[in-house]
């Protein structure tokens, strides 16, 4: 019933994409998907569209209000009411009211994909109010969240995902931001999970290839595996660091709590060696706006630059790493590569050490090097 396609080639449009109701077009889901591009990249308008499919389907042909079918530009209050229902008989979660909104649990026969399909409801009637398409607020905000003084409360840091308190790895916060959505997810309490799958990295790196990742974004992926290392380690590495070391395998670091003294060492394979010195006088190159190659560049330098030949920011290389670990449906905190690190490295200690005083100092070695 309802379906998209693009463009063909030689046809001009001023859309991309056409969604399509019982073969006729359909502007409110055609216009969402224009009105997402530039807000956010393609493909999470794609995911977010095909997250909203079903949902429209179900509407025309299964939803129910005092005996007559819902449609999308209804009150808010009638659509949240069959969100509801399409939520329970659907996609078989469990509603629980709460003050002015509902916390939605999700049970074992509920797809993976709940909390995205919330957010592109959510995103699907913000654009619909920008567009001046609806005339009510939208459904999927609080409205009494607006009016509470939470903007007053602690927030998590800005562009980067946190462990939870529990996990030990980052300071406690008095307060997390509240989320202003209607629909809250409740999540189990947190439990900590072994990363022990040999097969993460290349995952990783055939996610990045899915979205074109660049020579720097497939070149700190490896780093980040092979060598444990925190992403902010590798991301303001200089020149001078690399040529600060012995071995051509390995480059001098910064440490957390260090406070910028190059107190300890990071070791890659020989493939990144090589990859890195390509990146330096190819990719690289091309950014620095003198296009010096490694011989040239000082000390001083950073090995990795943006496209526009300033040092590279975490915010800019999230940016990248994101959008492949959503597009591919990976959830991976860039931090659980060393934690995967470190459970590779117990794995292998086990395995070659001949007795107990040997895996307790190799044990300790590892320690030493993670610190």
């Amino acid at each position: 019933m309802y379906w998209y396609d693009y463009c063909p080639k030689g046809i001009t449009s001023k859309y991309q994409l056409l969604v399509f109701k019982d073969n006729q077009p359909f502007l409110p889901l055609t216009d969402y998907f224009h009105d997402c591009l530039g807000r956010i990249d393609k493909s999470s308008a794609t995911s977010y569209l095909n997250c909203l499919l079903p949902f429209f389907k179900w509407l025309e042909l299964e939803s129910n209000y005092q005996g007559k079918r819902v449609k999308w530009n209804d009150s808010s209050e009638i659509i949240r009411i069959v969100v509801e229902d399409y939520l329970m008989l659907e996609l078989a979660c469990k509603i629980r009211e709460k003050d002015t909104f509902r916390f939605v649990k999700l049970t074992n026969k509920s797809p993976i994909t709940i909390s995205r399909f919330l957010s592109a409801l959510k995103s699907f009637y913000k654009s619909m109010i920008r567009l001046e398409h609806y005339t009510y607020n939208n459904p999927f905000i609080d409205g009494q969240y607006i009016l509470h003084d939470y903007s007053n409360q602690n927030g998590v840091r800005k562009d980067k995902p946190r462990m939870p308190n529990i996990s030990g790895t980052e300071d406690a916060i008095p307060h997390r931001r509240l989320t202003d959505s209607y629909f809250k997810i409740i999540k189990e309490e947190w439990q900590p999970q072994i990363i022990d799958d040999g097969n993460l990295p290349y995952q990783v790196y055939q996610a990045g290839k899915k979205v074109d990742w660049s020579q720097r974004e497939m070149l700190i992926a490896r780093m980040l595996f092979e060598t444990g290392a925190r992403i902010f380690e590798i991301i303001h590495l200089t020149i001078g660091d690399y040529r600060q070391r012995k071995s051509h395998q390995e480059v001098a670091t910064f440490n957390k709590g260090s406070h910028g003294r190059k107190i300890k060492f990071l070791r890659f394979s020989k493939d990144t060696v090589k990859r890195l010195f390509h990146y330096i006088d190819t990719e690289r190159k091309s950014y620095d706006k003198n296009h010096f190659i490694f011989e040239q560049l000082s000390d001083d330098s950073p090995i990795f630059l943006s496209e526009n030949g300033t040092a590279l920011t975490y915010h800019a290389w999230y940016h990248h790493w994101n959008k492949a670990m959503k597009l591919n449906e990976i959830s991976l905190n860039p931090h659980k590569a060393r934690h995967w690190f470190v459970t590779s490295r117990l794995r292998e200690i086990y395995h070659i050490s001949q007795n107990e005083s040997e895996i307790q100092q190799r044990k300790n070695e590892l320690i030493k090097y993670m610190k």
